[in-house]
């Protein structure tokens, strides 16, 4: 499958209804989705016949296109019971035999049962702002935790030196793959302006 078709198929995702602002519920943009999956599947051959786990998965968007890229099986884990419900509406849409979701919080920290259980993890987490502090690095030690080869996350790029540190007190080889430009649309009252572009780093963490 071509990028391009990859991106025109995941802008007909369906997103959040009402986002929970303390859930950081922003929309992962069709673009940002199609370039992050295809790099994944085209590069690095961590998607393709994988067993596959999008973490915080809201909607589905990254796990709709993993399996359109032909996972394994690509298990979307959120929290939120109203966005798993718009994500299996998308998953009943395109017909996909190869994903599924959970509801589970992340942040509970009892990964144990899911340790090393998935070969890749994908996400766009929090950024860890406003109400969620340190929120980005509780997600990204619990993708570590469940993936066997690789994990691969959208941060902010300001936090790139902090992301580093951790990266190296807990051992992992990070790679900044690709540094974007995330179109924040005005999801929540207190945004004044209509868009808002944020730097963020396409991180490839892996075990060294």
């Amino acid at each position: 499958m071509k990028l391009k078709q990859l991106e025109s198929l995941l802008q007909r995702v369906e997103g959040f209804e009402r986002p929970k602002l303390l859930l950081e519920q922003y929309p992962t943009s069709p673009h940002i989705a199609a370039c992050m999956l295809y790099t994944i599947h085209t590069r690095f051959d961590d998607i393709e016949n994988k067993l596959v786990a999008d973490l915080g998965c809201g909607c589905g968007v990254l796990s709709i296109g993993a399996a359109m890229l032909n996972a394994g099986l690509c298990l979307g884990v959120d929290i939120d019971e109203d966005a798993l419900g718009i994500f299996n509406r998308n998953a009943e849409e395109f017909e996909l035999a190869n994903v599924d979701m959970v509801q589970y919080d992340v942040c509970s920290k009892q990964t144990d049962n899911l340790s090393k259980k998935f070969d890749t993890v994908i996400m766009n987490p929090p950024f860890g702002t406003k109400h969620n502090k340190g929120m980005d690095m509780i997600f990204l030690k619990s993708a570590l935790d469940m993936a066997r080869t690789a994990v691969y996350s959208l941060h902010k790029t300001a936090t790139r030196e902090h992301i580093n540190k951790k990266a190296d007190e807990w051992k992992v080889t990070m790679e900044v793959i690709a540094e974007l430009r995330y179109d924040l649309p005005a999801t929540y009252k207190f945004h004044k302006r209509k868009s808002i572009d944020i730097e963020v780093d396409f991180i490839r963490f892996s075990a060294k």
